[in-house]
């Protein structure tokens, strides 16, 4: 079993009201691969400059992330800085595509047959030259974000036409689709063509609309948010990665992955860059699905009158 992400990997330098960091690990690509890794096997496709440190790429190697289709080329790194204010909504600084402007996924051999696929926040004509490569997945998802929406917004309704899977936010969804109302948004996503369609809001949790109905999971309850960069790419790692892990594709199982993808956000958020996932291990995933499985079970005792 295995799992194919192609997405960014970046250097980021990231300020919020618990402090800021310089150059730190980011990248759509790299929290989804430090997500999922602690549940099944990644293979990686993105592209990094020579100024790339060696230490980001052993700790990929050394969580079981395949970095064969991680390319590196003479240049600088992508490079993201971003400010986020007291209410959690960030501000861009500065963004420099560096290597990354010129990149177009090639994936290495043995990829093409990943049993499943994530497609990070990239050019939506990028994700179809990945999804042109793939050899019959059993699920593909992916992201994207509002710049392709306003500027590639016919590519992105081709792309979408052909996955299983769409996460999205609120703004981006009701910016897709025209309408203010995030279920009748939702189901304007399905008409494209996916199977499921999953918005992330955030501190207030997700909402997933399919064919087999609802399910909406709140967010764990974290009481100290040092980040929220990389929280929407974590929570697709744990929902793929679960999967994967299972061979389960039921709608009981994707209701399930959808917690294990709200656990790896807290666990995200919880400090800079993809420190909260680095010493992260099953047993503590396990011991927080069970908290959430606590607080948000409840029972409808019938009146015995």
């Amino acid at each position: 079993m295995s799992v194919l992400v192609v997405g960014s990997v970046a250097l980021d330098s990231v300020e919020t009201p618990s402090g800021s960091v310089r150059d730190v690990l980011g990248g759509s690509a790299i929290y989804f691969a430090a997500s999922a890794s602690l549940y099944t096997e990644v293979n990686l496709v993105g592209v990094v400059g020579t100024d790339f440190p060696q230490e980001h790429t052993r700790f990929l190697t050394e969580r079981g992330v395949d970095v064969m289709g991680l390319k590196v080329v003479d240049g600088q790194t992508f490079r993201w800085a971003g400010r986020y204010n007291e209410l959690g909504a960030v501000e861009t600084l500065q963004t420099h595509l560096n290597v990354f402007a010129d990149f177009h996924p090639t994936l290495p051999p043995g990829y093409e047959r990943s049993d499943m696929v994530f497609l990070g926040n990239i050019d939506p004509d990028l994700q179809g030259e990945v999804l042109r490569q793939v050899k019959g997945p059993k699920l593909v998802m992916m992201d994207t974000m509002d710049f392709w929406i306003r500027g590639k917004r016919e590519s992105l309704y081709q792309t979408m036409g052909t996955v299983d899977v769409v996460t999205m936010n609120e703004s981006e969804v009701r910016l897709l689709t025209g309408k203010h109302s995030i279920i009748s948004a939702a189901r304007g996503v399905l008409e494209l063509g996916p199977k499921a369609v999953i918005i992330k809001r955030g501190e207030y949790g997700s909402i997933m609309l399919s064919e087999d109905g609802y399910f909406i999971a709140p967010a764990y309850p974290v009481a100290y948010v040092k980040d929220p960069t990389g929280a929407g790419d974590s929570f697709a790692g744990g929902i793929l990665g679960y999967l994967d892990g299972t061979d389960d594709f039921s709608p009981q199982a994707l209701r399930k992955a959808i917690v294990h993808g709200t656990i790896m956000a807290s666990y995200t958020v919880s400090e800079f860059s993809i420190d909260g996932l680095r010493s992260l291990n099953k047993a503590n995933i396990a011991q927080r699905y069970q908290e959430f499985k606590g607080i948000t079970q409840f029972e409808d005792k019938e009146s015995t009158q």
